[in-house]
Formats: C-alpha cells, structure tokens, sequence
C-alpha cells in the first residue's frame, strides 16, 4: 500500500507540469480512492484474484490495455508480474523502476551508511527517461475533505488539534512497543485529539482498548472504508506513524508526519513524502550498531526486534508539540 501511495504525488507533479498527458494507472482496485484527485488520470482495475491471475490473465489483461491506445508504459513496480506485461507490450516503449538493489544491500550490510535516491525520485526517473522531466520540489497538496456527521464525531473536543496515530507495521521488528506507545498516547490525549489507525482482528481490539481507557482518543479501526479513512487523515494536523503504509498516506495528502523507524531506515529512500529529515525518530545506532538490517523489517539478528525501543516517548512528544 504505502509503495502505491508514494506514486499519488509523483503523478501529481508530473500531470501538473505537463497537462497534455493522459495517465492511466493499473493497480489493484482497493487503492482506487488515492487517485479520484488527480487530474487527467483514470484508472484501471487489475484483478489479480481472478480474470487477470496467472499468466493467461495477465496475457487478458494486456489485450484490454492495449485497447487503450496508450504511447508508453511507467512500469513503477518491477516486479515477476510487470515483467510479464512488458512481454506482452512488445513493440511499445517500457521503462521499469531502478529499485537499486545493489546500494540498498550495500546499506543493510554495512558497506555504506549514507542517504539513498528516494523512491519518490526513483518513480520520477522512470518518467524522465519516458521523456516528461518531473520536479518534486514544490508539491501542491489537495485540500482537506469537508467531513460528514459521522467522521467528525471522531474528533472528540473541537478546540483541540488532532493527531492520527497508527502504531501498526507489516513486521513487530517496524513497530514502537505498544506499552511505550501507550504511554505517549495517555500523555498526548490531555491536550490533542488522537485519532487510532489500524487493521486486522488484534489490532481493532487492542485500539478499542485504548478508546475506552483514554479520553479525547477515537478508535477509526475497522470503521471506515478507504475512502472515508483519507477524508480523515485530510484533516489531521500530525500523523504519528511506523515505517508503514500509513504515513504515506498522510503525507501523499500533504500532511506533517513524524515517523518511528526500528530495525529499517529512511536513508533507504523510504521516508514519506516532503517531510523534513528530522520527523523520522530512529532508533539509537549505538545501542543497535548494524541498523539497518533490512529494507522491509523482515530480516534483524536476535535483540534487534525492539530497536524503536530506543526512541524515548519524550522524545516523541517533544517532536509532536515542536512540529504541531
């Protein structure tokens, strides 16, 4: 999810420098809601479940793209399936992503701990050897959703600033201990909103848990659809974030995020959106000299699962009341 979202202001940026093109984006239909934005851009469902599964659908869905008459093609994943199309696509002009592998092992392993391309650069690459140059430095963000009754009663006290907080990530080795973010949650709640982000059956439970133990704090968990989920996040005025899909989202609405990194690290080029280098908290590289030790959190040696331990929860409000 979050390597979708960071394509949404990618292709804002390059719609808005130039207009005369028309983007068509194949992805799942799940993240169609992160487009209905963007101007000149439509969308194409891959039903990678059914019709277009294996490589007969994927021959399918080839044939109802080629329909589209479209010039080029911006593969921005680069995975066994886009590769497949890019076969199918023969005679048309394919640029696939530079995921540089090599520097980000270079990283993980230890070689060489510097600042990466970001992924956002990598995506605008990709349209630049295209032919469409794409500057990143000045992004225009939409404005925040009018929200109905039913989202706004997630905003406990009105005079309040709101912060959305998803304490969630793909891999434990990713996420602030939930006792630690518990007790940043109990301080923050006696003078912000806090919005709870989050999925999954333990998840929702453990959030509603935390709903019912603190005020001014909303559980959106299990919900909302998509949809109404980034009508929200439009009008938080912080996101507090994991390495996760969830910052991307906020920051793809341009939203202030301040990020947790455990045994990962945004020198891979994973950091969200337009966010300054010091709202990414990462964990003591003292303490855990190898980090990181992977580029997903799903690689670390025994111990290094409760890195993000090592960002204290005041440091995490001192950052939240300096940047809100």
């Amino acid at each position: 999810m979050g390597d979708v979202a960071m394509t949404v202001p990618v292709l804002r940026a390059l719609t808005a420098q130039h207009p005369e093109l028309k983007i068509t984006v194949v992805t799942r239909a799940f993240f169609k809601p992160f487009f209905q934005d963007l101007e000149n851009v439509r969308f194409y469902e891959a039903d990678l479940k059914g019709k277009h599964k294996g490589v007969f659908g994927l021959y399918k869905l080839s044939k109802a793209l080629r329909k589209l008459h479209f010039d080029a093609v911006a593969d921005l994943h680069n995975v066994l399936r886009s590769k497949i199309l890019k076969f199918f696509f023969s005679g048309k002009k394919v640029v696939q992503l530079d995921k540089g592998r090599a520097e980000k092992k270079a990283l993980t392993s230890g070689v060489s701990f510097k600042q990466l391309k970001t992924t956002h650069q990598r995506y605008a690459d990709v349209f630049e050897d295209l032919g469409f140059t794409v500057d990143l430095s000045n992004p225009v963000f939409p404005k925040p959703k009018v929200l109905t009754e039913q989202l706004s009663a997630f905003i406990s006290n009105k005079s309040f600033k709101t912060i959305g907080i998803a304490p969630f990530a793909a891999y434990r080795s990713k996420m602030y201990p939930l006792e630690q973010m518990e007790s940043t949650i109990e301080t923050l709640s006696k003078d912000y909103n806090i919005v709870l982000f989050g999925g999954g059956a333990k998840e929702i439970a453990l959030l509603n848990q935390l709903e019912a133990k603190y005020s001014n704090v909303k559980s959106v968990a299990g919900q909302l659809n998509l949809e109404e989920e980034l009508m929200l996040i439009s009008n938080l005025d912080l996101m507090l974030a994991m390495d996760s899909g969830n910052a991307h989202l906020a920051a793809m609405l341009g939203k202030k995020v301040i990020t947790i990194w455990g045994v990962t690290h945004p020198f891979a080029g994973f950091a969200p959106f337009n966010q300054p280098v010091d709202f990414a908290l990462t964990a003591d590289r003292t303490q855990f000299p190898l980090l990181p030790t992977s580029i997903y959190g799903n690689k670390f040696p025994e111990g290094y699962e409760k890195a993000a331990s090592s960002v204290s929860e005041a440091v995490i409000i001192s950052k939240i009341k300096e940047v809100i």
